[in-house]
C-alpha cells in the first residue's frame, strides 16, 4: 500500500499536494546537508527542480503548525471534557451544591455599563442585594445585582475614586480618592456626612476595623492612617513603607493590619501600637493586593501546607495571601514571616484576590490577563480559569453568603457572575 493511501487504498493527497510534499522533503534533505539522500529521493520520485525558493523551509513550517494545531485540539478537548463533567456531575444547581464549592460559571449573568472610565473597585453590600462600584470617572454607582438595574450614583469626589468599604452594618460607605480625601456616606440617605483629609497624595485603599468605629487608609504618600469615624479625626499614622502603599486589609479579629507597596514588600502591623510585626519579602515587582485568611480557611491552609495543629490548642496562622505585578500569588504564615506557597498561572499582573468565603478551600483572583482564576491551593494548581473581560480585570469581590461574584475592568463594565 502506498504511503499516501489510507487503509482502503484511497489516495489521501492529490497529485499537486504529493508533488509539493516531495519538493519540501527534498529541500529539507538538502538543507540538512544530506545531498546523496536528496539526489536519491529526487531520482526515485522523478522530481524535477522547481526553479524557485517556494519550498524553502516548507517542511519545518508545516511541522510546527501541526504541533500548534495539536496543542489547540488538546486544549479544546480539555475544555470539552470539563463541560461534559459539569453536565454529568454537576448540572448541579446552586441549591444542590455546597456553598463551599460555589465557583463563578460563564457566561456572566449581567454586564453593567454606565461608568465612563476604568472600574477601580467593586464591593457587595453586607445586607442588601446591591453592589457598589467606583471608577476613575470620580463617581460611585449602586447596582441591584439580582436584576442588573442601576439604582443611583454618588458624586462628590473630584478625581478617581480608588477604593470602597462598608462598615459591618452596611449603614456607612467609605470611599477614598486621588483627590486626597476620604468621604463617608450614609447608606440610607445616600448623602456625604463627612470628608476626611490628612494624606498628602492619592489615597489607594480603605477598610473599616471590625467594630466599625475606625477606618484605615493607605496612600501614595507612603503612610497608613487610622481615622475615628465619629469625629473624622486621624488618630494614628503608620510609617515604614518606602514607596506608594497600594492596599491595606484588617485581620478578622482586628488586631493586625497588612499593607503592600510599590517597594515590593508586605508589612504586618499591630493595629493598636503601630509596631511593624513583620516585613514579608519575596515578590519581584509591585505588590498590588493582600487578603487575610478567613476563620474558615485557617485549618484548610494548615492542612494544605502540613502545619500540625493540636486539638484544643491555639488556631494556626494567621495566614495572608498577596498578589503582584510579578504575576504570582504568595501564601504567607504571618507568625513565622515565611512564604508557604507560590501560585503561578496568571499571564499578567494580579490585581485582586481573596479566600473563598464559603469554606476557604480555594482562592479566587483576577488579573490583567483578563481572567478570573480559582486556585486549589492544597494541590497548588489553578482549578478553573474564566475568560472574564475584554480588557484588564482590575477588581473582584465574592459575596459572603449568596452565590455571586462581581468583577470590574478597564473596559468600563461590571460583570455579575452566578456561582454553582
Amino acid at each position: 500500500m502506498s504511503a499516501y493511501q489510507d487503509s482502503r487504498g484511497k489516495a489521501l493527497l492529490s497529485t499537486r499536494q504529493r508533488e509539493e510534499l516531495h519538493h519540501a522533503i527534498a529541500d529539507y534533505l538538502l538543507s540538512q546537508g544530506l545531498t546523496e539522500s536528496a539526489e536519491s529521493f529526487k531520482k526515485e520520485t522523478d522530481l524535477k527542480d522547481p526553479g524557485n525558493s517556494k519550498y524553502n523551509g516548507l517542511l519545518e513550517k508545516k511541522w510546527t503548525s501541526i504541533i500548534r494545531l495539536q496543542k489547540k485540539v488538546m486544549d479544546l478537548e480539555t475544555k470539552l471534557s470539563e463541560v461534559q463533567r459539569e453536565v454529568v456531575e454537576g448540572g448541579a444547581t446552586r441549591k444542590s451544591r455546597s456553598a463551599a464549592d460555589w465557583i463563578p460559571r460563564p457566561p456572566e449573568k449581567f454586564e453593567l455599563s454606565g461608568h465612563r472610565a476604568t472600574i477601580t473597585t467593586v464591593l457587595f453590600h453586607p445586607q442588601y442585594s446591591v453592589v457598589a462600584s467606583a471608577s476613575e470617572d470620580a463617581t460611585i454607582k449602586i447596582w441591584d445585582y439580582e436584576t442588573g438595574d442601576h439604582e443611583r450614583s454618588l458624586k462628590g469626589h473630584t478625581d478617581a475614586v480608588q477604593d470602597l468599604a462598608f462598615d459591618h452594618t452596611g449603614k456607612v460607605l467609605a470611599s477614598c480618592s486621588a483627590d486626597m480625601s476620604i468621604r463617608l456616606w450614609d447608606f440610607t440617605t445616600f448623602t456625604c456626612t463627612k470628608t476626611l483629609q490628612g494624606h498628602d497624595h492619592n489615597i489607594s485603599s480603605i477598610v473599616f476595623m471590625p467594630s466599625g468605629d475606625f477606618l484605615i487608609s493607605a496612600s501614595r504618600d507612603k503612610t497608613l492612617k487610622m481615622w475615628e469615624v465619629a469625629t473624622g479625626y486621624c488618630v494614628k499614622t503608620y510609617t515604614g513603607h518606602r514607596e506608594w502603599v497600594r492596599c491595606v486589609r484588617v485581620s478578622p479579629d482586628g488586631s493586625l493590619l497588612a499593607s503592600c507597596s510599590n517597594d515590593q514588600s508586605i508589612r504586618v502591623w499591630v493595629a493598636s501600637t503601630r509596631e511593624c510585626k513583620a516585613e514579608l519579602r519575596g515578590h519581584e515587582h509591585v505588590v498590588e493586593c493582600v487578603a487575610w485568611a478567613n476563620d474558615a480557611s485557617l485549618t484548610q491552609v494548615a492542612d494544605a501546607v502540613g502545619i500540625q495543629t493540636k486539638k484544643g490548642g491555639p488556631a494556626p496562622g494567621p495566614f495572608l495571601i498577596s498578589g503582584s505585578r510579578d504575576k504570582t500569588i504568595r501564601l504567607w504564615d504571618v507568625s513565622t514571616a515565611v512564604c508557604l506557597q507560590v501560585l503561578i498561572g496568571h499571564d499578567n499582573w494580579v490585581r485582586g484576590l481573596m479566600f473563598h468565603p464559603g469554606g476557604g478551600k480555594s482562592i479566587i483572583s483576577c488579573s490583567d490577563d483578563k481572567t478570573i482564576r480559582i486556585w486549589d491551593y492544597k494541590n497548588q494548581r489553578c482549578a478553573k480559569t474564566v475568560e472574564a473581560h475584554g480588557h484588564f480585570v482590575t477588581t473582584i469581590d465574592f459575596h459572603k453568603s449568596a452565590p455571586y461574584v462581581v468583577t470590574g475592568s478597564v473596559d468600563q463594565t461590571i460583570k455579575i457572575w452566578e456561582c454553582r
